[in-house]
């Protein structure tokens, strides 16, 4: 990648943004007494916060640095990923959130005890731990402080692992959730700002014609649905693959679904996901094709991965390119707060306090913190070793796409199905997860090539019947005891809204932009 020689502006950018942070951190954490205050912000969190949180949470610097560089390589295919979570969001938001906040819910994995039982609870909140930590949280650290190095070379990678660490770390410790949803708003705005300007000077490369841009970018770069021997992401996948991993990464992973637990009300809640859909729709316009139509400036750049940097490096002036590095500074650390205070908050609600022992309130929140200043050094311990590990990580990546099927298939059925009871979902997550690995495993020597978003969509409809022949088979749960934990109409309390206001007409509205969208990109 290009090195960058920063001017005193740009220094200057980011330090007044880690002023910010800091000064947000500090006031929040005067406010965090009991565990409810560290895990959900006691539940008072309203939708424009959890929109913008739910946004720049998903916005790493993998994000920014991969979706351009995905885009340049292969095309604008890569954001189905981005449109395909505002579908989900709406999916969630008129679902699967009236179920939780009814359930007043801390975890995610705590609605697989009360509909199912505790070893499905534990089992699930154990692997998201593990993953959390060993594969985002240090994934997040080690890809934000090699994207830095571009910027800063001078410093060595693991010193620059242990500053984000420490830095999202301790506020992230100090303040809770509250101070992660606070900066996540600043760092989505940062974000969109960043982005938008550096598209507008991408597209006055061109003179601000789109014909012009469309001309130099090569022919299926700008189609979303690609064939399906297409090797970055088939139409087929996009059908049955993407939409199973949004749903897992948007409603049942808790690093995401923390601030909807965080809201004020239902209401704040749906509003807050369906903003969180809105904004979805713009890595599309401001992140993806200003990677395609870079193409056109930079035809020859050996990896794809040196797009984004090299655009900040040449196109931005002074002040400018402060602001948009701030943006990246920002998505890392959004990554990174987001998932150590959800990995803690697993740890502490599903482990540490349990049926026998529960810890009070203000015990609740000094384990909280030990526990996320404990994550934040194992994560950044490991970091740096991601390095020489190679293509490992990425198999990585890969096989946790594998295991998400089976979770999948335990959460829509458990929902939308009464008769499905403990044993169906128990073994459902460890059928389903030993048969995801051993497809990886058959891919990696050589003997399965589907594209993974396919093996996700098939792996999902074998977990979906594991859990049916199961659930035939044993005694149905108890119909009170299941009472608001699947979902049936009228669920979410009635009231007169204007029509702006109803989640669902909001919830129309965004999926039309959707086709929109798909229409004109087909």
């Amino acid at each position: 990648m290009p090195q960058a020689n920063l001017a005193i502006v740009d220094l200057v950018v980011i330090a007044i943004y880690f002023a910010v942070i800091v000064a947000i951190s500090v006031m929040v954490a005067r406010k965090v007494e009991t565990g409810e205050d560290l895990f959900l912000a006691g539940r008072s969190l309203q939708w424009p916060v959890i929109g913008g949180s739910l946004f720049a949470s998903n916005i790493s610097s993998t994000t920014l640095i991969g979706l351009a560089g995905a885009a340049y390589a292969s095309g604008i295919s890569v954001s189905n990923y981005e449109w395909m979570a505002g579908v989900v969001l709406v999916f969630m938001s008129a679902f699967f959130i009236p179920i939780y906040l009814r359930a007043r819910i801390t975890t995610v994995p705590e609605y697989l005890e009360l509909r199912f039982d505790r070893r499905a609870r534990l089992y699930f909140s154990g692997l998201t731990v593990l993953l959390s930590i060993l594969v985002d949280t240090a994934g997040g650290i080690y890809a934000g402080s090699v994207v830095l190095g571009v910027f800063f070379p001078g410093i060595p990678l693991w010193q620059m692992c242990v500053g984000l660490a420490l830095v999202a770390g301790l506020y992230t410790a100090a303040g809770g959730l509250r101070a992660v949803v606070y900066t996540d708003v600043i760092q989505a705005v940062v974000l969109i700002l960043g982005s938008t300007l550096l598209t507008v000077i991408v597209f006055g490369e061109f003179g601000y014609s789109w014909q012009a841009a469309k001309a130099a970018i090569p022919e299926g770069h700008l189609s979303l649905i690609r064939p399906l021997d297409d090797p970055a992401l088939p139409w087929l996948g996009t059908l049955v693959g993407v939409p199973v991993l949004g749903f897992w990464y948007w409603a049942t992973n808790q690093y995401i679904t923390q601030r909807v637990l965080g809201a004020a009300s239902l209401r704040d809640a749906q509003w807050g996901a369906n903003l969180g859909g809105a904004l979805k729709l713009l890595p599309l316009f401001i992140m993806v094709i200003p990677g395609a139509m870079a193409i056109g400036l930079y035809p020859d750049l050996p990896d794809g991965d040196q797009v984004f940097p090299t655009l900040v490096v040449d196109l931005l002036p002074a002040g400018i390119a402060g602001l948009v590095l701030a943006g990246l500074i920002a998505a890392i650390m959004s990554s990174i707060d987001s998932t150590l205070n959800s990995a803690s908050t697993l740890v502490i609600h599903d482990f540490v306090s349990r049926p026998g022992h529960v810890l009070e309130p203000r015990r609740l929140a000094f384990w909280g913190r030990v526990t996320t200043l404990s994550l934040m050094a194992i994560a950044a311990a490991w970091a740096p070793n991601i390095a020489n590990f190679g293509g490992l990580f990425a198999y990585l990546q890969q096989a946790f796409s594998i295991l998400v099927p089976p979770v999948v298939a335990v959460f829509l059925l458990g929902a939308f199905w009464g008769r499905g009871a403990s044993q169906a979902a128990f073994w459902t997550l460890i059928l389903g997860h030993a048969a995801g690995i051993a497809l990886f495993l058959a891919g990696q020597a050589g003997w399965w090539d589907l594209h993974f978003t396919i093996n996700v969509g098939i792996m999902t409809a074998l977990s979906a019947a594991v859990f049916v022949a199961i659930a035939l088979r044993e005694p149905a749960p108890d119909a009170a005891h299941s009472e608001g934990l699947i979902w049936r109409p009228g669920l979410a309390e009635a009231e007169a809204l204007p029509l702006v206001k109803r989640p669902g007409a909001q919830g129309i509205a965004i999926l039309a932009a959707t086709a929109v969208m798909l229409a004109f990109f087909w």
